[in-house]
């Protein structure tokens, strides 16, 4: 691998994707109808800067003086990601950074060409995709309008799990009876996904931590809670257009091991009128 392999190939990928495909805004005189570097930089969650040395093969030269590595796997998957890369491709990316692809024994995390069109003609809806383990891999930019911008979150921060147990900010509210259930349905998930992939190191690292810093975590896991998070109605709690009521199902991809969370209302209520309210004044860039 050289390094101008990989920039050719992150280049090339790069200028394919339509900004208006990844949901970004597309005025303004563009010199590439693909992604700009700060676009990719933005839906990949990785400053311009690094996109800028992996895309020159600065790195290498870092690497020689001691001071970098090759990307890492979380780089490497969630360029993948961010470039709309299909099983191939992302084998090969892996390839140029020297990386081995996550195997059957890992948590999978790649969103394939399907489930992404899936999510494309999803714009008038809330949805995320998740990982067996809870862990969000994007979102849209409806769902960023109604719960929050996770673009930030960075690590386990992106785990539902994590937040949920640690006292993370949440704009969903529960009566006491929906949040044991609700606690009971993510340890009960979380269990079966790591029983399912005993090999993962990130995943054990998430549980040690669980049961380390939260009591009640710690309690349901030793009590041996198996199972699923079941969909439920969830009252969701907005700074500008106040509490929304919504379903909310998630769909499974058993090949991909993937969770879509999608958010509905019922046509003609009052919490689908604040559901396209906040279409408008949400946010307009995609997240993940």
């Amino acid at each position: 691998m050289t390094a101008t392999e990989l920039g050719q190939a992150l280049r090339r990928w790069r200028d394919r994707v339509p900004p208006e495909a990844a949901g970004l805004p597309t005025g303004g005189h563009r010199r590439t109808a693909g992604l700009r570097r700060e676009e990719l930089a933005l839906l990949a969650g990785i400053s311009v800067d690094y996109i800028t040395r992996l895309e020159q093969g600065r790195y290498i030269t870092r690497l020689e003086q001691g001071r970098a590595t090759n990307p890492s796997g979380q780089v490497v998957e969630a360029l993948a990601r961010a470039l709309r890369l299909s099983g191939d491709e992302r084998a090969y990316l892996y390839g140029l950074a020297e990386l081995v692809p996550p195997g059957p024994e890992m948590v999978p995390g790649h969103i394939t060409p399907s489930v992404q069109r899936l999510l494309d003609r999803l714009v008038d809806t809330p949805v995320a995709v998740s990982d067996a383990a809870m862990t969000l891999l994007v979102a849209n930019p409806l769902y960023g309008a109604l719960m929050g911008d996770p673009s930030g979150l960075r690590g386990f921060e992106r785990n539902g799990v994590w937040r949920n147990f640690l006292g993370w900010p949440t704009r969903v509210r529960h009566t006491p009876d929906e949040w044991r259930a609700f606690q009971v349905g993510m340890v009960s998930e979380l269990r079966t996904t790591a029983a399912r992939y005993p090999a993962d190191r990130q995943l054990r690292r998430l549980i040690a931590e669980l049961l380390a810093k939260s009591e009640r975590f710690a309690e349901l896991w030793e009590s041996g809670v198996v199972g699923r998070l079941e969909a439920a109605r969830k009252q969701v709690e907005h700074p500008q257009v106040g509490l929304i009521t919504l379903d909310c199902d998630t769909l499974r991809v058993e090949n991909n091991d993937l969770h879509i969370i999608v958010y509905s209302a019922e046509p003609g209520t009052e919490a689908a009128e604040k559901l396209e309210l906040l279409s408008v004044v949400g946010t307009q860039s995609l997240v993940e």
